[in-house]
């Protein structure tokens, strides 16, 4: 197990950390991302723990995991949640932390789409939801208000991050490709260019494997011409 972790310790911190334009903080999101989607949560401590040190606020890091949750569901995410608030404590952070919601029942729907408009284009949003047939037009009412209105909103995290940290969920879930193919878009409209995508899906590579990280930049290359 030593020789292993060391193999992986090398390739991580003497190739892919050489590499790309993320700064470290991105890259600590990412990471905490990755783990979350992975459900690997022996991992989590000790990446709260650097993330703490590193002078990552206690709420960041938990916004990282939250930004999951409509991509992979509750229940790992709330495990994440859990391990890295058991470590925050340890570290001597005090709970809870303050809430970073920012809508109400009211409002969570038009700032959802208000989200979903800057990402996605007004138009694309609009056709999207009128062209759904009667029996799906929850979905995009589910997608407006809880995707987007009950998680992009929160402060904590500005929208170009968490685009970018739902392209690293959708890169390590694999088999999303339409809705990566979407999200890379989006994080083009953002700000988030084509090397700023390349280095992040480089940075999960030694958690998500060559399968995944491959497909992910066929999808770049496919949008990001």
């Amino acid at each position: 197990m030593e020789e292993l972790k060391q193999i992986v310790t090398n390739f991580q911190e003497n190739e892919v950390s050489a590499y790309g334009n993320l700064p470290e903080k991105t890259q600590r999101f990412i990471s905490i991302s990755v783990l979350t989607t992975l459900g690997t949560l022996k991992e989590i401590p000790a990446e709260v723990e650097q993330a703490l040190k590193e002078k990552i606020s206690p709420e960041e890091i938990a916004e990282a995991i939250i930004q999951c949750t409509p991509y992979i569901g509750y229940s790992k995410v709330m495990e994440a949640l859990e391990e890295a608030e058991t470590e925050m404590i340890r570290q001597g952070v005090k709970l809870p932390l303050s809430s970073r919601n920012t809508t109400t029942d009211e409002s969570r729907i038009e700032k959802g789409l208000a989200a979903q408009y800057t990402i996605f284009g007004k138009e694309n949003i609009e056709r999207n939801r009128e062209t759904a047939p009667p029996e799906l037009r929850h979905i995009q009412d589910y997608l407006s208000g809880y995707c987007f209105g009950d998680f992009y909103t929160r402060s904590g995290l500005d929208l170009q991050t968490r685009e970018l940290l739902t392209f690293c969920t959708l890169c390590t879930l694999g088999g999303c490709e339409p809705q990566l193919k979407a999200h890379i878009g989006g994080n083009l409209q953002v700000g988030n260019d084509r090397q700023t995508l390349i280095s992040a899906v480089t940075w999960c590579l030694p958690n998500i494997g060559f399968p995944r990280t491959l497909n992910a930049i066929a999808c770049i290359n496919e949008i990001a011409k």
